[in-house]
């Protein structure tokens, strides 16, 4: 085997071993860190106690609109979920973007909904609440990215 035959070989041998190694740490890195996975689902329904002015304002609606009882996590101003957000305005947004997007931003929160609606089919999507003037409002609506 010539010389430089054998320094392409080690070269490519150290190559897939570095490759490798890489894939492996990042393998075992992304399993831990997850955001959503500690948030537990509770039930609001129409005896459920608000215990925050978002929590009032989303029952209040949804009793409007004669969909309680409903499933519900709330993420709060978590920028590691803002990230995963995908909705029909933003998409993986950070913070900065919330505050240019929505002028006069005080606090925003994001709420995942499950509930069932009409003939009984199950609606799940996760909401973008701000708050703007005092006032909770819904900011954008669309699903958390896997």
């Amino acid at each position: 085997m010539s010389k430089t035959l054998r320094i392409v070989l080690i070269i490519l041998v150290l190559d897939l071993v570095v490759a490798g190694a890489y894939f492996l740490f990042r393998g075992q890195g992304s399993g831990g860190d997850d955001p959503v996975a500690g948030v537990a689902w509770q039930t609001m329904d129409g005896y459920f106690q608000p215990t925050t002015e978002l929590e009032q304002f989303i029952k209040t609606d949804y009793e409007e609109k004669e969909l309680l009882p409903l499933q519900f996590r709330d993420f709060g101003a978590s920028p590691a979920v803002l990230k995963r957000f995908r909705g029909a305005k933003l998409a993986g947004a950070g913070v900065s973007v919330l505050e240019m997007q929505f002028k006069g931003l005080e606090d925003w929160a994001l709420v995942e909904i499950w509930y069932k609606g009409e003939e009984g089919r199950e609606i799940r999507r996760t909401i973008l609440y701000i708050l703007t003037q005092n006032a909770w409002k819904v900011g954008d609506s669309g699903r958390l990215a896997d």
